[in-house]
């Protein structure tokens, strides 16, 4: 592959990915949440079983302290609580609230609305065939921004 074709196919899959982001952001604002894409970006790593505030600084890629007031925003807005950690003492649990799966359910909505588009631009085959290249290629990647 050409440079300027790897550069095509780069620029594509962020244009694409930002513009989902986006998509996403607003179909869960149009079903009454508030929020921003680091709300979603948070949820994917506290939705299989909360974190703590470190565990979500790595996966944001945020300080401790950025991501400590982030948690801090999502407790005011009711999407997530704080909890005993059940094997530190020490530490705190964040957990999504039911607001907060409410809103990651208003996300699914939201995708499934943004793909819908891309099914009637290139047919179910063919996204289906590109989610499945897309996992090839990133198969355990992390749902997280690039700041």
């Amino acid at each position: 592959m050409q440079n300027s074709e790897a550069l095509s196919l780069s620029a594509a899959l962020l244009a694409a990915a930002g513009e989902l982001t986006q998509r996403i952001n607003d179909g869960v604002v149009a079903r009454g949440f508030e929020g921003r894409p680091a709300y979603g970006f948070a949820f994917t790593r506290l939705a299989p079983g909360g974190a703590t505030v470190t565990d979500l600084a790595v996966h944001l890629g945020v300080t401790k302290q950025a991501a400590s007031q982030l948690v801090d925003e999502l407790v005011r807005k009711g999407y997530v609580e704080r909890r005993p950690h059940p094997g530190d003492a020490r530490a705190r649990l964040i957990v999504l609230t039911e607001r907060g799966w409410a809103s990651t359910r208003a996300a699914e909505e939201a995708a499934a609305d943004a793909v819908r588009g891309w099914v009637e631009l290139l047919g179910e085959s063919e996204v289906r065939a590109l989610r499945d290249r897309l996992v090839r290629i990133a198969p355990d990647g992390p749902v997280k921004p690039v700041w």
